[in-house]
């Protein structure tokens, strides 16, 4: 039975690598490139080698001076060692203050501010980069060197030698364990403060739905390194002993050849990155065949995306598994799609809220009940939420509701749970019902479509911002075609993939598009595209 391998109820990341190698020490882990602080390890690990790096990081950063309850932004090039480095911070005690390598240097250097005074973990590329100008040292309390390059006489973690492992140092449940921050779509991102109590809560339920996939298949993770989804992953299968397979470059040329060599039985990464994989079902190789569990979560997914992956699998009843969630609260509601099923799915159905862990309801716009079926704001009330926003806790309190919490989706539930999304509420726009809609509707009729975004133009009007597969031309018959009997939208943007704004869980931002809109910073392609 699956209870016997459930962990306590806290949720630490220090710990989870070691004690995962006490069950399975020799469970494969196998990463696309080498760790940027030390890589002369390689890319081929186990549970127990992968253990033994967190804890001699841990060990280097105790001699270099970092301790209990302090705090540690880790904010480096994109790489796994910065999920290892924010276990060795955790396993001596630390904070780990996870901020993405896709934020520009103004906006870290505001979330460092608002750290009051943390240490830094950064490497060379970023100082001499995206960090360049921004005041790192009067923010900051020290900055340490990942990677190998040195820089302005900083200290260097890979060059601390001889330094004496240590026994792991667990806080108290409900102390701050883990800083994350929201994705940042609406302006600059928030930081939210996670205890290990609240972790574990978000991890119970994935781990109960992962009983299935228990050592019997080869687990491929593509996501961000710095999402508490990233952790919450690796928990889940760490404590069944699933083999692992740790992708940084989600470019389907590169997945292809992984995936055909290690043939993996699960993999899972941001729905926007489902979208470009869709052109490995008819790939070289078959890469998809191997799959049977597909798992999405961050964000809603398009159902033409769906029914292209599962039927490029070979596997006998192959299927996608959809948790709705938000940084804030973890996983809200789930669902699972078959081939069958998915050629009849509405895409803002997110699947039933989670029995027994989630409680959600839906509101007017005061703020009261309103009846089943309705429309309304989506609140939730449950174990998992953050504790606070670091330096906004009057802003957290806001969310609030009687106890409740406004998660800014408006949406509607229907009968036993089930939960069905409209719009988020400040993307919403007076002459379409539903533009999440609409760009559904979009991507199934036009599959040359990577990218559908409505997006509210200069005049309030629903403005189109779509990118092609592999930026090839938009066939304007097609288009006209595909729009004939949708609400009015303005002519469309055709941008390249590449230049679309977007988070480090490749969310795309909505309202710096509208910005960008609005200051005519527009993207074109390249005139012999």
């Amino acid at each position: 039975m699956f209870l016997d391998r459930l962990p306590e109820s806290a949720f630490y990341v220090g710990l989870m690598w070691e004690k995962a190698a006490r069950k399975f020490p020799a469970a494969p882990v196998t990463l696309d490139e080498p760790l940027a602080t030390l890589p002369t390890l390689g890319t081929h690990f186990t549970y127990a080698s992968v253990a033994d790096v967190v804890a001699d990081l841990s060990a280097r950063l105790w001699r270099m001076g970092v301790r209990p309850s302090e705090r540690v932004a880790v904010h480096k090039s994109d790489n796994f060692d910065i999920s290892l480095l924010a276990s060795a911070v955790s396993r001596i005690g630390g904070v780990p203050v996870m901020i993405s390598a896709a934020l520009p240097g103004e906006i870290v250097g505001k979330l460092l501010e608002r750290l009051d005074q943390p240490w830094l973990i950064t490497d060379a590329a970023k100082l001499a980069g995206p960090l360049d100008g921004v005041p790192v040292r009067e923010l900051t309390h020290e900055t340490l060197l990942a990677g190998t390059d040195e820089h302005d006489g900083l200290r260097l973690i890979a060059a601390v030698e001889d330094a004496p492992r240590r026994s792991p140092v667990t806080m108290h449940p409900t102390h701050p364990t883990l800083i994350t921050h929201t994705s940042g779509t609406t302006g600059v991102s928030k930081l939210m403060v996670h205890n290990a109590r609240g972790l574990f809560h978000r991890l119970l339920p994935q781990q109960i739905m992962a009983w299935p996939v228990r050592r019997k298949e080869t687990v491929a993770l593509c996501m961000s390194f710095v999402h508490s989804r990233f952790f919450h992953s690796l928990g889940v299968f760490l404590n069944y002993g699933n083999p692992l397979v740790v992708l940084h470059d989600p470019d389907p040329d590169k997945i292809a050849p992984t995936f055909v060599r290690h043939r993996p039985g699960l993999v899972e990464t941001h729905p926007n990155n489902f979208i470009q994989w869709e052109e490995l079902a008819t790939a070289a190789g078959s890469p998809l065949a191997s799959v049977r569990y597909y798992s999405s979560t961050f964000d809603a997914i398009h159902p033409r995306t769906i029914q292209r992956l599962l039927a490029a699998s070979r596997r006998r009843r192959p299927m996608l598994v959809q948790l709705y969630g938000q940084s804030e609260t973890g996983p809200i509601s789930g669902a699972v799609y078959t081939e069958k099923g998915a050629s009849r799915m509405d895409g803002r159905d997110v699947g039933y809220v989670l029995p027994g862990f989630i409680r959600v309801r839906v509101v007017d716009d005061a703020g009261r009940p309103v009846p089943k079926g309705t429309a309304g704001h989506l609140e939730l009330r449950g174990r998992s939420t953050v504790m606070t926003y670091l330096g906004e806790h009057e802003r957290y309190l806001r969310n609030k509701n009687d106890g409740w919490w406004r998660l800014g989706d408006m949406g509607h539930l229907g009968r036993f749970g089930k939960l069905h999304l409209i719009d988020r509420e400040i993307d919403r726009i007076d002459d379409i019902d539903s533009n999440l809609e609409v760009e559904d509707v979009l991507m199934s009729r036009l599959p040359e479509l990577l990218e559908a975004i409505i997006v509210i133009g200069t005049d309030g009007e629903p403005v189109p911002v779509i990118c092609t597969r592999r930026d090839a031309p938009l066939d304007t018959d097609r288009w006209a075609k595909a729009t004939a009997d949708l609400p009015a939208l303005a002519p469309p943007l055709h941008w390249p993939f590449s230049e679309v704004p977007r988070t480090s869980t490749w969310k795309v931002r909505r309202v710096e598009i509208t910005q960008m809109l609005r200051e005519n910073r527009v993207p074109v392609l390249n005139a012999d595209d």
